[in-house]
């Protein structure tokens, strides 16, 4: 079969920066999906995009389906034929639908009798035919929260569509999409080149808008270009570039023609916070700070152009003329802000709604506050640093600053923090009560950062499951997901010896009751649960291990992660598949039995070798794990209670456990129950599976 390279062109007005990488990829994943529909097989599948196109390459496309062999069965025989051998309706109706007369039938035979079918070859439609619908039913499934018509049409996109190329091999093909005819030709850059180019193939497509169009195609190329420009600059600057990745990829979606542009500002605006001067370089201006040796911002900034201008520098001196009020502004909020204690903010929280129906900040940082009390018992902190933290902790959400910028919230609370005289241990914590940000952040290194962090997150977990808003789908705007994680990435990897019930519980403690109830704090421990499943998970867990420690039900989440790692140690020993099997059986022989609870062992019961061996065994075993326990060394208790393996192996061989003496039966029976209660001092390991 011919195959060739296909090319799909869109040409729009200006794409959202900040969503144009997710909409190539996903246009070239809804074309292969389009494709594999078709039963159309290709090769490497290769998406682009600049600001005002998107663009897939499909190398080694099949020029048509392939022919396909199609059965339909019909009517029994024995329901197909009168007593005289002629066709009845039903096969004459089932001929006439599959276009031949009943003679032309051929048989088909199964097990349940002999039918009439049809087979034939349906010949494969030619991929040109089925491109337009190919290509119209992927945008159309494009993730665009909200569209837009242009002009007379009722066609609908993200942006309104000047042109569409379709090219396949060196063919242009016809096709009308989006109230947009399919042309021969694209275009170049806005500016440099914006007349029409000839493309003769998929494969000099992006060599030819590079060489005649001015616009560098590939979205990953560009970003690497991008990136190599503005380390090059910087360091003729005789620094080093602040290079954000999210602030790289929205830069690389805002043009086509990249050229590296620097620039100066007032060196009196580095008396500023870094991150003040920084939050308006890349947030307001889309620049790249340049910091030196000393990791301290200099006063220049770099910033990428989208034309290649004979005069650089105008470009340069009004980028200075954009920046200089942005950091005055930023200048003034500062000296407005600390003019003042942190303190003096509390006030205004009255008037910042959290959730309507959970209050003010300031109703929250109460709440918050109280918990705090609990955490310092457990956690044996200075009581009172931690709540003078807590009272603090969304001080700088009235702040002018952080109403200009709010992702310097929490950061700015540690500078005006500090300005105020707090002590610096509170200062910190104000900053890293938002830690961990996001997946994989850093963890708050302070032990009062820890704590508050914790309240903080657990406040909000427990008031938005109480008003109902938990998460669903995709959807969680509260980013309840992300302080779950937190939680128990913080009591684990901080190892933070908390009782996680207990800490929900006294949450829910500081919300009315007409909100809170013991339902909701039920919920969000399962809730924690299921992402600390997916935590392990994500470090690569057997997910039959997490099972085992769950069952049991440990609450302190520290202690859940010892047990995790002492089962998973556990599994490693060969006597570990024996002795899961073994507990698997033991669990069925007491489900069976559910009315004897009997645990005592009277050996005088013991008959059997086997049975008095598996007592011996038992008993000097737990004289070994009983001070283990209290140590929590889950490790050490399953390395010696593997040795069971081969006296309880024994046991089952040669011991009848449901014996007609009641006697034997319930000694026997509390036997197994000891065995299994130990085991369960650190988990259900009847739930691992055999690997």
């Amino acid at each position: 079969m011919i195959k060739k390279n296909l090319l799909i062109e869109i040409g729009t007005e200006e794409l959202p920066p900040k969503a144009l990488k997710r909409l190539a990829m996903s246009f070239a994943d809804e074309i292969q999906l389009g494709l594999a529909g078709k039963n159309l097989e290709h090769d490497e599948c290769k998406w682009l995009a600049t600001p005002r196109r998107l663009a897939v390459v499909i190398s080694d496309l099949d020029s048509e389906q392939k022919d396909t062999e199609v059965e339909r069965r019909g009517p029994a025989v024995s329901a197909a034929f009168g007593e005289d051998g002629s066709p009845s309706k039903a096969a004459e109706g089932f001929a006439r639908s599959c276009g031949v007369s009943v003679e032309e039938l051929g048989r088909l035979e199964t097990e349940k009798g002999s039918w009439l079918a049809y087979k034939a070859i349906e010949k494969g439609s030619p991929s040109a035919e089925l491109l337009q619908d190919i290509i119209a039913s992927a945008l159309n499934k494009l993730p665009i929260p909200k569209r837009m018509r242009w002009g007379a049409g009722d066609a609908e996109f993200v942006r309104p569509v000047h042109w569409i190329l379709i090219l396949f091999g060196e063919q242009s093909l016809p096709a009308s999409i989006l109230g947009i005819d399919a042309g021969k030709c694209s275009y170049g850059h806005r500016f440099h080149q914006p007349g029409e180019i000839i493309v003769l193939s998929a494969a000099d497509y992006a060599k030819t808008l590079e060489d005649e169009g001015k616009v560098i195609v590939d979205y990953q190329r560009r970003q690497q270009i991008i990136e190599e420009q503005v380390v090059a600059r910087a360091k003729e600057l005789g620094g080093e570039a602040i290079i954000d990745p999210a602030l790289l990829e929205e830069v690389t979606s805002l043009v086509e023609w990249p050229v590296p542009v620097s620039g100066n500002f007032d060196e009196s605006f580095l008396e500023l916070p870094q991150e003040v001067l920084i939050a308006s370089m890349q947030d307001h201006q889309k620049y790249f700070p340049v910091k030196g040796k000393d990791q301290k911002l200099l006063p220049h900034f770099i910033t990428v152009a989208n034309i290649d201008s004979r005069t650089p520098e105008e470009i340069s001196r009004g980028n200075e003329r954009v920046i200089h009020p942005r950091l005055s502004d930023a200048a003034f909020f500062w000296q407005r802000d600390t003019a003042k204690a942190l303190i003096e903010n509390q006030e205004g929280l009255k008037n910042i709604v959290y959730q309507k129906q959970l209050g003010s900040l300031y109703d929250k940082s109460e709440r918050v506050k109280a918990l705090c009390a609990y955490l310092a018992d457990e956690l044996e902190l200075d009581k009172s640093d931690l709540q003078r933290a807590a009272v603090l902790a969304k001080c700088d959400l009235s702040s002018s600053l952080v109403g200009e910028f709010p992702e310097l919230q929490g950061v700015m609370g540690r500078y005006y923090a500090s300005k105020s005289g707090e002590n610096s241990e509170v200062a910190v914590a104000l900053d890293e009560q938002y830690m961990p940000r996001f997946s994989g952040d850093a963890l708050p290194s302070g032990q009062l950062g820890q704590a508050l962090s914790l309240a903080e997150k657990t406040d909000t977990l427990i008031g938005i499951f109480a008003i109902g808003q938990a998460p669903t789908g995709d959807k969680d705007p509260f980013g309840l997901r992300r302080a779950a994680i937190g939680c128990l990435r913080i009591m684990i990897e901080c190892e933070l010896d908390l009782d996680l019930a207990d800490c929900l519980e006294n949450s829910a403690k500081q919300f009315d009751s007409s909100v809170s109830s013991d339902q909701v704090v039920a919920d969000v421990f399962d809730f924690v649960m299921q992402r600390l499943k997916r935590y392990y998970a994500d470090n690569e867990l057997r997910g039959d291990v997490f099972e085992a420690v769950l069952a049991v039900r440990p609450t302190r989440l520290l202690d859940f992660h010892k047990r995790v790692q002492a089962v998973n140690n556990f599994c490693g020993l060969p006597e570990s598949a024996s002795l899961a099997a073994a507990n698997k059986r033991i669990e069925n022989i007491l489900k069976q039995n559910n009315n004897n609870d009997a645990i005592e062992i009277d050996e005088a019961l013991l008959q059997e070798p086997a049975e008095q061996l598996l007592a011996s065994a038992l008993k000097e075993i737990s004289k070994t794990v009983q001070p283990l326990l209290s140590g929590n060394d889950y490790s050490s208790i399953l390395s010696k209670l593997a040795e069971l393996r081969d006296p309880v192996d024994n046991f089952f061989d040669e011991v009848m456990v449901m014996s007609e003496d009641e006697a034997l039966k319930s000694n026997r029976l509390a036997l197994l129950r000891q065995i299994t209660t130990l085991f369960l001092s650190t988990a259900d390991i009847s739930k691992l599976q055999a690997q």
